[in-house]
């Protein structure tokens, strides 16, 4: 076959003649500026509302701010919310386990008591716990059934105050943190129980070893709302003059009267709190969930990093 004599024609891409490139053209959102500029507007004038209204009293804030009064609450508030949880986080691990455990007896203990301090109002509980010794006078350690004692001492010489809202609040966080670790355990898939168990792991170790550390992505967020929880909860300790800083500004504006600047006082702690317990709580998150679709670094976490990496 004879080769044909018309000159071979190379493609457009060959010889450079490329299409124009588009230009995109951004689609316009003029009601989302116009309703975000409204909303700043009235955020804006709300915010200076508040500040200039004059039954706040700023400068009685400012007194009361720092006051040995407030700081004296803000400690018991911080101790009561840490030893709380701390109560509630390892006791509720333990009534989780009960609950799961094929005794019948275990679970049956601990769905009453479930039932019993999750079903009742925090504030019932803290009454309760604080007039102690209206129900149960004295304490007495002897032989059941006869009039032998070895041990005596007064119910409200035992528990005080304090003691009587930390009891209240870590039993009845107990009650809470149990169904949030029972849910996480039950999250972790039971073939991995199964296989700890035929390498010949104790059902102890393989809890601790395999379950746990897994179950904890999703134990981890509800637990750290829980934190917040019970920081605020804590001012219902005033009910029983537990001293915490609730009860010491009720105090404080019961002889003075300037109750809207010491209310304001108290809110801007418990922000502060919140906001500080805000940021383990993200950093734990994304601990437990590396690896995990979706989980991102919060933005509490990327202003601490960013503050940090300025420092240096």
């Amino acid at each position: 076959m004879a080769a044909s004599s018309q000159p071979l024609v190379a493609p457009p891409s060959a010889t450079g003649n490329r299409p124009a490139p588009i230009t995109a053209v951004p689609l316009r959102h003029p009601w989302r500026w116009v309703s975000g500029i409204i909303v700043g507007v009235l955020s804006a004038a709300l915010i200076l509302g508040f500040a200039q209204n004059p039954n706040i009293d700023w400068p009685t804030v400012g007194e009361y701010l720092f006051a040995p009064l407030t700081l004296q609450g803000l400690a018991t508030t911080i101790y009561l919310t840490v030893a709380a949880m701390t109560i509630g986080l390892a006791g509720g691990v333990v009534v989780a386990i009960m609950r799961l455990s094929p005794n019948p007896v275990l679970r049956v203990v601990s769905g009453l008591f479930v039932w019993i301090f999750r079903g009742t109002p925090v504030l019932l509980q803290l009454i309760f716990w604080g007039f102690i010794g209206a129900f149960l006078p004295k304490i007495v350690l002897g032989i059941p059934f006869t009039s032998v004692e070895f041990w005596s001492i007064e119910t409200s010489a035992l528990i005080p105050a304090t003691v009587a809202a930390l009891l209240a609040l870590g039993l009845n966080e107990m009650a809470y943190a149990s169904e949030i670790v029972r849910a996480g355990i039950v999250s972790v898939d039971h073939g991995q129980t199964e296989a700890a168990h035929s390498l010949g792991m104790t059902p102890g170790r393989t809890m601790r070893r395999i379950v746990l550390p897994q179950a904890m992505r999703v134990i981890v967020p509800p637990m750290g709302n829980e934190v917040i929880t019970m920081l605020k909860t804590t001012a219902l300790v005033s009910v029983i003059a537990g001293r915490d800083l609730m009860s010491n500004l009720q105090a404080a504006y019961a002889q003075n009267f300037k109750i809207i600047p010491l209310l304001i006082v108290a809110a801007i702690w418990y922000l502060v709190l919140t906001s500080i317990l805000s940021v383990p709580q993200a950093w734990l998150e994304r601990r437990f969930g590396r690896g995990v679709a979706g989980a991102r670094e919060s933005g509490a976490l990327r202003l601490l990093r960013t503050w940090r990496g300025g420092k240096k």
